[in-house]
């Protein structure tokens, strides 16, 4: 297999500030953000019908990490990555006699464990889609992808063969595009020189090793590494774990020193409205409306939310470790979708929010963009991933990196 393809220069999906000094969440709304940060990130995309926010975001996050190199105009593909973790996800299923959630679902490691086994490539080499589709869906294929795992395992008698292993290589192949088992063999030419996977990855010179993961939950121990029990971590992944106003001055010191993070975190309450291009924990609930619901796969606006507070700002809960704990244990708090920090703001009131890039299209008024507040960020994250240079050197002692 062998195509063609040229990297030019290309527009950085980025929101700016209006004519005034001041940006906002949507039309008509009084919050006025005012820029401390803002760094560049390559144009909004959708996941379409699909789980794989944690592909889009993580090669989101690379691609600006690639900027912040002064490597600019890369768009790397999300489906190669997806293609390649369903074969991990799936070995790992069989080796666990199924006891791990073989789903659409992953985490921020998952694109370095492809990245250094399988390599990466342009989205312009592997789109993902198939049958002249624009959109990505995933339903069908998941099905069948579960179907042929669950039947290999039930079908063995003590021993299973490896025929498995071609049979989910060929579902792979039908329904997001052929893919050499052999990737020297998976030729391209970006700029008129010629690339495989592995090839394409060393002239980027991402080093994966040199990524962290930081979370907060009192449930493990402070400074110490834990492993992420969320049902999406079928790797296994480790992050870092550290107190709550440390993970929140994490955040604040990558943006400020010009490192962009992925960010995990719960988007299913109420308070989250992708429409509103807002994320905030009012105190007071009791004025917000919903109408429907949120998809499973979290990969889209989800149900139209209406309230005072996403229009004027509020006063909002304040966060501490012990309630955001809370949320954990009691399953309020899960591991919903995985997005981009790329800025950070405050409101006239000086309330600090983070700029968060989302994978649903461009449909709000923030262009694909929404504004996570610091109680919210708080309150509702799972883990953040970045580069080691964007933690501090107080917070690098700490953890030993």
């Amino acid at each position: 297999m062998k195509k063609h393809i040229a990297i030019g220069a290309f527009i950085f999906g980025s929101m700016s500030l209006s004519a005034q000094e001041y940006s906002t969440n949507q039309e008509g709304s009084a919050y006025k953000f005012e820029q401390i940060a803002h760094l560049d990130a390559t144009p909004v995309l959708s996941q379409g019908s699909t789980g794989t926010c944690w592909s889009f975001s993580s090669h989101s996050f690379f691609e600006s990490e690639l900027v912040r190199l002064g490597k600019e105009g890369h768009n790397l593909s999300e489906m190669y990555g997806v293609y390649h973790a369903y074969l991990g996800k799936a070995d790992k299923y069989i080796r666990t006699d199924g006891n791990i959630n073989f789903s659409q679902g992953g985490e921020f490691h998952d694109t370095p464990w492809v990245i250094e086994r399988y390599g990466v490539v342009p989205a312009e080499v592997f789109d993902g889609l198939q049958n002249g589709s624009k959109r990505h869906s995933h339903s069908e294929l998941v099905k069948i992808l579960k179907g042929a795992m669950s039947g290999a395992l039930s079908a063995s008698n003590g021993t299973i063969s490896n025929n498995w292993k071609k049979a989910i290589r060929g579902i792979l192949d039908a329904y997001l595009g052929e893919i050499p088992e052999n990737l020297e063999d998976f030729k391209f030419t970006v700029d008129g020189k010629e690339y495989n996977p592995f090839t394409y990855r060393d002239e980027l010179g991402l080093k994966m090793d040199e990524y962290v993961s930081l979370t907060s939950f009192s449930n493990h121990k402070f400074y110490s590494e834990c492993q992420l029990a969320i049902s999406d971590n079928w790797g296994w992944n480790a992050s870092h774990n550290i107190p709550l106003e440390d993970l929140w001055s994490a955040a604040v010191y990558a943006l400020e020193t010009g490192y962009t993070f992925g960010w995990s975190a719960d988007v299913s309450e109420d308070y989250f409205d992708f429409r509103s291009g807002l994320a905030i924990v009012p105190k007071d609930k009791s004025t917000i409306i919903v109408n429907g619901e949120d998809n499973d796969n979290f990969s889209d606006s989800g149900a139209e939310k209406e309230a005072n507070c996403f229009m004027d700002p509020v006063n909002e809960e304040f966060i501490t470790q012990e309630s955001r704990q809370i949320g954990y244990d009691n399953k309020e708090t899960k591991d919903d979708h995985a997005m981009h920090a790329v800025g950070l703001y405050k409101d006239q009131n000086g309330t600090k929010y983070l700029l968060i890039k989302n994978s649903w299209g461009t449909s709000n008024d923030c262009d694909g963009y929404f504004y996570a507040s610091e109680s919210y960020f708080k309150n509702k994250t799972i883990y953040i991933y970045l580069h080691q240079d964007g933690v501090s050197k107080e917070l690098k002692k700490k953890l030993e990196l």
